[in-house]
Formats: structure tokens, sequence, C-alpha cells
């Protein structure tokens, strides 16, 4: 009885030292994330922001392109779980352009989140990788920073690029790709090919009559 006690005793005393040292350890965790979070956030805002400014040209639009965008609830082909952003390029109060926030769900590495800049006419202007996971040195030349692939959309539309075009070269596309990084380019194809037809379709409510 005795041997027991003291066996139970010493449980007792492994169990709430280990109890103690989670909520400590988990303290500790929660901490640094509340200081760390509003920083890296503040660092992800100015890291899209630069890069909206290089989606489109600067002569097509003459009011405040961060501050100027509408909302868009989860959406079937953009792919965004919550609400993203849809940016209006406007001249003189007329729409030039717009940018669209999308996302490839199917990354190798997880979702991969875009920006697509469209004129008017339906043509790509600029698109821009805002943030992925993608193993460096092989899925991660769509980022600008590490390579000029993500440039080879500009000019392209649903018009002068027919659905079988919107492909890697392997599976008999019209898009160069990375030998052993096939993944990654066939996400960031789709997902750019269904930003035209959200675009397409939502033209006239984006106040674009062409």
């Amino acid at each position: 009885m005795i041997k027991f006690l003291k066996n139970y005793k010493i449980i007792a005393k492994t169990v709430l030292a280990m109890i103690i040292f989670s909520v400590i350890f988990s303290f500790i965790l929660s901490f640094f994330y509340l200081k760390t979070e509003p920083v890296i956030l503040k660092s992800e805002m100015e890291a899209k922001k630069r890069l909206l400014l290089q989606v489109l040209p600067s002569n097509i639009y003459n009011n405040d392109l961060v501050n100027s965008y509408i909302v868009i609830p989860p959406n079937a082909l953009l792919k965004n779980k919550i609400d993203s952003k849809l940016y209006l390029a406007k001249q003189n109060d007329k729409t030039t352009a717009v940018i669209i926030e999308t996302t490839a769900p199917d990354g190798y590495s997880g979702e991969i989140k875009l920006l697509v800049g469209i004129n008017r006419n339906g043509e790509i202007l600029g698109t821009r990788v805002i943030k992925h996971q993608e193993t460096p040195g092989l899925g991660d030349y769509i980022d600008i920073k590490k390579d000029s692939w993500i440039t080879i959309f500009k000019s392209i539309s649903l018009d002068n690029t027919p659905k079988r075009d919107w492909a890697v070269k392997k599976d008999y596309g019209k898009f160069d790709y990375m030998a052993g990084a096939t993944i990654t380019p066939r996400a960031v194809i789709k997902a750019i090919y269904n930003s035209l037809i959200f675009f397409n379709t939502h033209k006239i409510e984006l106040g674009i009559n062409v």
C-alpha cells in the first residue's frame, strides 16, 4: 500500500510538472505570436503593394490603386477560401484595368497566391506571385525575384490563346516550364486562365463595356 502511494505521488508530480511546462510553453508561444504577427502582416502587405504597382503600367490609371478595390467572397474560379480583393485601375473615373487576387490551390507545396492584371480588352498586362511555398531552386522560379518566367503571360488573352494552349509544353500547351518542376507551372497557368474567365464573366459588373 505504501509503495503504491509513493508511486502514485511520483506519477502525480510528473503529470503536474508536464502540465505546468505545457502552460508556460504555450504562453511563451502565444506571446511571441502576438508580438510578431503584426510585423509579419505589415511586411506581407508592403510586399503586395509593391507587386500591385508592378502589375500595371502607371500611365493607364490616375486613381489610388492600392485603396480602390472591391471584395470578392469565396469563388469557385478564384479558389479563394476567404474574401479576396479585386483592384480597379481608373483614369478619370473610367475603369481601364483590374488586378485580380487569385489562388492556385494545387501547387507542389501548397497554395500559390497571385495577382493578375487585365485590361479592358481582356488581355493580361502583368502577373505576379504574392505568396508561395514551392521548393527553393526548383519550383520557386515563379517568383519574379528568382526568374522572369511569370512575365510570359503578358498580352495573352482568351481570344488569342485557345483553351487547349493553356498548358505547359509537356502537356502540349504553349507555356515553357523548368524541367523537373511541372506541378508548379500547371497550377499557376490554371489559376491565371480561371482569372480571365472570371473577368469575362463579370466585366460588365466591373464597369467595363467592351
